[in-house]
């Protein structure tokens, strides 16, 4: 058991949202995104997820902790990679809380995070390549976000850092089947330049990004070997519609001054609670269905296991294994 002495804080650095977003956006194409989800939330997610990680691994190095990284499984994305602890896998669990209120609740009273569940998506655990010494590592990311408009202007009011991303549709990001997506004509109706970055999957299947300078109310024409696109991206907020078509397959897309979703996390503070084998959590944990409100969820969105963060092993035990 933990108590709450035993959370370990992480410092949060603007550079751990920039390389989640790196990371977020070449992943997308691997991504797989639940019905009736937002795909910005989704980045979102991955964003302060894969901050985590790599604050993670920062205090290991700082700390001369010795640590491997390795393909992580299952291999959906071929850029994850799960850090090694002592040669067994620690896989971080890690929950991202952007509710002002929860925030300030787990900064008065520490204990809201022992009461709260340690969760692991069914799927994820009993999916292959998994071993019964497999480490589960649980972490509590603080930090705000500006999804909607209202809050976007704010936050650029105050030059706060945003970064806006509009992600293209299925046919474009994952088409059936795999074909140079040919021409590509851009059109902005702004009556000023704007400039985007286009990303999108080459012949080889990595992603690649393309920036183009849109004039105002001109077509521009990309020759360029992308066989898919996932999404744009733009450092200003365009105040009008932008439109591509692909001539491959004669698909237009239109882009509305409101389409476009701030991925930017604004991160405050990285709590890790607390750690267990797959095979102890597995013996702790019991099932909690779909749909299910729990402290870092209104509503789950898959099945999930779970073991309460209170019954983990402090963080510190898990620090003395070597490799």
């Amino acid at each position: 058991m933990i108590s709450s002495s035993d959370l370990l804080h992480l410092p949060y650095t603007r550079d751990l949202t920039e390389a989640g977003i790196a990371y977020a956006l070449r992943a997308l194409p691997h991504t797989y995104n639940r019905m009736g989800a937002s795909p910005y939330d989704k980045l979102r997610r991955t964003v302060a997820s894969v901050a985590v990680e790599l604050a993670f691994r920062r205090y290991l190095s700082e700390q001369n902790i010795p640590f491997d990284v390795k393909s992580a499984a299952p291999f959906t994305n071929p850029d994850h990679y799960d850090v090694l602890l002592g040669g067994r896998r620690c896989g971080i669990k890690s929950f991202f809380i952007s509710h002002r209120e929860q925030i300030s609740e787990m900064r008065r009273n520490p204990q809201v995070i022992l009461n709260a569940p340690a969760l692991v998506p069914s799927d994820q655990n009993a999916a292959e390549g998994h071993s019964n010494s497999d480490i589960y590592l649980f972490a509590f990311l603080s930090g705000l976000i500006a999804a909607s408009q209202e809050d976007l202007k704010k936050a650029i009011s105050a030059g706060q850092p945003h970064y806006l991303v509009h992600v293209m549709p299925d046919s474009w990001m994952k088409p059936a089947q795999w074909n140079p997506l040919g021409a590509l004509v851009v059109k902005s109706e702004a009556e000023e330049a704007i400039t985007l970055e286009l990303g999108g999957q080459v012949e080889g299947r990595e992603i690649r990004p393309l920036e183009v300078e849109i004039p105002p109310r001109r077509r521009v024409e990309i020759q360029d070997d992308f066989f898919t696109l996932a999404y744009i991206h733009t450092k200003t907020q365009p105040n009008a519609r932008v439109g591509i078509r692909c001539s491959q397959q004669n698909e237009l897309h239109l882009i509305g001054a409101s389409d476009w979703g701030n991925i930017w996390i604004y991160g405050m503070d990285i709590l890790l609670a607390g750690f267990l084998t797959r095979e102890e959590f597995n013996r702790k944990a019991k099932p909690v269905p779909e749909g299910a409100r729990v402290f870092q969820y209104e509503k789950t969105r898959v099945k999930n296991l779970a073991a309460p963060v209170v019954d983990l092993k402090p963080v510190a035990e898990l620090l003395m294994l070597r490799s």
